[in-house]
């Protein structure tokens, strides 16, 4: 069985929150999308607060409809204080003891799987989320909604770094418009469940991240690279390869949306991720060559038509206000984290045929 995290990695993250999660103990987590590439993280990371930070441990509920995740058999923990339960966020869900915290985290995020999903990406982002804030109103719980670096669309260079005040130019109409703007309208309905409910709600926008975990079948750039080179294929570079990304380790990742849902400022809306190095995909083959010690060979190719069109040229954050008002510093190095990534990979991927 597939592990889908380096015990080091737990261990770090653990360590760096460990002060912020104090406001955990003794508390109920309702977390959604629980048993996808983030949510299996926040359930480990649970598990081992439980055991040695929290004086009275954490209960989690983690709804998940398996859409892309895979057999929910495959994900069973042996823990009293954490509940898996097989559910689809768009429906109704009631439960009866209270609720704490709600961790928004359901969504459809690559781009594969929400070319073949688009309603039900644009139904989790937006039914799903009002579905939350409701038990959120219900239960008088902080909200925090996982939201997307793809709400910018595609900054000019006067909004690079991009910070959270840049209103973004999404189109309505495409292929990536389930995603970009379900997100969008998930946004607005925490504004108005904050604005006019009272609710304590918290947006977080996430930029490429990435770490052991990431389905190989994901079809983002690191998965798509791992598994080529596990069968020693050259990587294929979309488009003309000029197309830049930063890329946030899982460590940091972890820690900034810890930070986000335990400090952040009711109604704010928080970028996580790394501002530097702003990276090319071809310069990005170069350092994983570095990294791996060999030459790896990369051809530039149209994109596949599963591939939906208008990618972002450049996508890189402005983290400042994570930073000032949360505390947020983001350590692992680019070259640190795809070192542990692809030293996961090779020992977990499978490799394309």
């Amino acid at each position: 069985m597939i592990k889908y995290y380096l015990t080091t990695d737990i261990d770090e993250i653990v360590q760096r929150v460990k002060f912020d999660v104090i406001q955990f103990s003794g508390k109920r987590i309702l977390l959604t999308g629980g048993l996808g590439f983030l949510g299996r993280y926040f359930i480990e990371i649970f598990r081992k607060l439980n055991n040695e930070v929290l004086e009275k441990p954490a209960k989690v509920v983690v709804l998940d409809n398996m859409i892309t995740s895979g057999d929910i058999n495959d994900f069973r923990v042996n823990d009293s204080n954490i509940e898996i339960i097989n559910h689809d966020v768009t429906k109704p869900f009631d439960y009866d003891r209270t609720i704490n915290y709600i961790i928004h985290a359901a969504g459809i995020a690559s781009p594969q799987y929400y070319q073949k999903y688009s309603l039900e990406t644009l139904e989790v982002a937006v039914t799903g989320t009002k579905n939350m804030l409701q038990m959120a109103l219900k239960h008088k719980a902080k909200f925090t909604f996982f939201s997307s670096s793809e709400i910018y669309g595609n900054p000019d260079g006067e909004h690079i770094p991009t910070n959270e005040d840049y209103k973004g130019s999404v189109s309505t109409l495409g292929p990536r418009s389930c995603y970009d703007e379900g997100k969008r309208v998930g946004e607005t309905l925490c504004y108005i469940y904050n604005k006019h409910f009272k609710v304590h709600t918290t947006i977080v926008r996430p930029f490429n991240l990435f770490g052991p975990g990431m389905q190989e079948t994901d079809y983002r750039v690191l998965p798509n690279f791992a598994s080529r080179i596990k069968v020693k294929k050259p990587l294929r570079v979309y488009g003309t390869g000029n197309q830049t990304r930063t890329f946030c380790y899982i460590v940091d990742a972890m820690t900034g949306l810890f930070k986000v849902i335990l400090k952040g400022i009711s109604g704010e809306v928080y970028n996580i991720g790394t501002s530097k190095p702003e990276i090319s995909m071809v310069e990005l083959v170069k350092v994983i060559t570095q990294i791996l010690g060999h030459e790896v060979t990369c051809e530039i190719v149209k994109y596949p038509q599963i591939y939906p069109a208008d990618e972002p040229i450049r996508r890189c954050p402005d983290i400042r206000k994570a930073q000032s008002q949360l505390g947020y510093e983001p350590k692992i190095t680019l070259e640190e984290g795809l070192y542990r990534f692809f030293s996961w990979a090779n020992e977990n991927y499978n490799g394309v045929q």
